[in-house]
């Protein structure tokens, strides 16, 4: 279990996720088993999602102004806004 807590990069995040859910999706698991599985699997969507979020905030955007003339960086869903 001391695995889990060592801070796991996204993709090994993704796959410990698929992993815990062909362990939940199994009969054979005895109760306590699930609820730790259930846990680890919870934290380790809470850690995706602030990493997901953490590399939106990084995200950038080169803005060109119509006329062409000038270009501006600009937060991501800035971005989004204006092409709406």
């Amino acid at each position: 279990m001391a695995e889990a807590k060592k801070k796991k990069t996204f993709e090994q995040a993704l796959t410990r996720l698929d992993e815990i859910i062909a362990l939940l999706e199994k009969d054979s698991v005895p109760l306590d088993e699930l609820m730790k599985l259930y846990e680890e699997g919870v934290a380790l969507v809470r850690d995706c999602n602030g990493q997901l979020d953490s590399a939106e905030q990084k995200v950038k955007l080169l803005q060109i102004s119509p006329d062409g003339t000038t270009a501006r960086l600009v937060a991501f869903d800035e971005g989004e806004r204006s092409d709406g």
